[in-house]
Protein backbone atom coordinates (compact mmCIF):
# COMPACT_ATOMS: atom_id res chain seq x y z
CA UNK A 1 0.00 0.00 0.00
CA UNK A 2 2.92 2.27 0.59
CA UNK A 3 3.40 2.40 -3.40
CA UNK A 4 0.12 3.59 -3.50
CA UNK A 5 0.19 6.30 -1.04
CA UNK A 6 3.58 7.60 -3.82
CA UNK A 7 1.94 7.13 -6.31
CA UNK A 8 -1.28 9.27 -4.95
CA UNK A 9 0.37 12.18 -3.66
CA UNK A 10 1.83 12.78 -7.29
CA UNK A 11 -1.62 12.29 -9.02
CA UNK A 12 -2.80 14.93 -6.42
CA UNK A 13 0.47 16.91 -7.11
CA UNK A 14 0.07 16.92 -10.96
CA UNK A 15 -3.75 16.78 -11.18
CA UNK A 16 -4.22 20.32 -8.98
CA UNK A 17 -3.28 23.18 -10.77
CA UNK A 18 -4.84 21.33 -14.39
CA UNK A 19 -7.95 20.74 -12.93
CA UNK A 20 -8.15 24.00 -11.55
CA UNK A 21 -7.55 25.71 -14.87
CA UNK A 22 -10.09 23.52 -16.60
CA UNK A 23 -13.09 24.67 -13.69
CA UNK A 24 -11.76 28.10 -14.04
CA UNK A 25 -12.54 27.86 -17.96
CA UNK A 26 -15.57 25.92 -17.54
CA UNK A 27 -16.87 28.36 -15.24
CA UNK A 28 -15.96 30.73 -17.69
CA UNK A 29 -17.45 29.14 -20.40
CA UNK A 30 -20.65 28.33 -18.49
CA UNK A 31 -21.27 32.49 -18.11
CA UNK A 32 -20.84 33.45 -20.97
CA UNK A 33 -23.42 30.84 -22.53
CA UNK A 34 -25.84 32.21 -20.28
CA UNK A 35 -24.93 35.34 -20.82
CA UNK A 36 -24.40 36.54 -17.29
CA UNK A 37 -21.48 39.20 -15.38
CA UNK A 38 -20.37 40.31 -18.78
CA UNK A 39 -18.37 37.10 -19.49
CA UNK A 40 -20.62 37.17 -22.97
CA UNK A 41 -18.28 39.58 -24.24
CA UNK A 42 -15.65 37.80 -23.91
CA UNK A 43 -16.58 35.08 -26.61
CA UNK A 44 -19.85 34.48 -28.76
CA UNK A 45 -22.21 31.97 -27.34
CA UNK A 46 -21.16 29.05 -30.19
CA UNK A 47 -17.61 29.50 -29.11
CA UNK A 48 -18.50 29.31 -25.56
CA UNK A 49 -20.75 26.61 -26.16
CA UNK A 50 -18.14 24.31 -28.26
CA UNK A 51 -15.38 24.91 -25.35
CA UNK A 52 -17.61 24.33 -22.38
CA UNK A 53 -17.98 20.31 -24.40
CA UNK A 54 -14.74 20.02 -25.46
CA UNK A 55 -14.05 20.47 -21.87
CA UNK A 56 -16.26 17.89 -20.38
CA UNK A 57 -13.37 14.85 -21.32
CA UNK A 58 -10.57 16.13 -19.10
CA UNK A 59 -12.73 17.08 -16.57
CA UNK A 60 -14.11 13.58 -16.25
CA UNK A 61 -10.18 12.48 -16.69
CA UNK A 62 -8.86 14.37 -13.67
CA UNK A 63 -11.43 15.01 -11.70
CA UNK A 64 -12.35 11.31 -10.13
CA UNK A 65 -8.78 10.89 -10.05
CA UNK A 66 -7.82 13.87 -8.10
CA UNK A 67 -10.70 13.28 -5.97
CA UNK A 68 -9.69 9.70 -5.10
CA UNK A 69 -6.66 10.55 -3.99
CA UNK A 70 -7.74 13.00 -1.43
CA UNK A 71 -10.22 10.92 -0.42
CA UNK A 72 -7.73 8.60 0.58
CA UNK A 73 -5.60 10.64 2.02
CA UNK A 74 -8.61 12.12 4.08
CA UNK A 75 -9.56 8.65 5.41
CA UNK A 76 -5.78 8.04 6.34
CA UNK A 77 -5.30 11.17 8.06
CA UNK A 78 -8.61 10.18 10.38
CA UNK A 79 -7.21 6.92 10.97
CA UNK A 80 -10.13 4.85 8.88
CA UNK A 81 -7.65 2.90 7.01
CA UNK A 82 -4.21 1.85 7.92
CA UNK A 83 -1.06 2.89 5.86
Amino acid sequence: MAKFGHYAIKTLRYTAWPLMILMICYIITGFAMSGRFGFNHLMDKRLAVALHRWLHVPLLILLPMHAVCAIYFAMRRRRWIRR
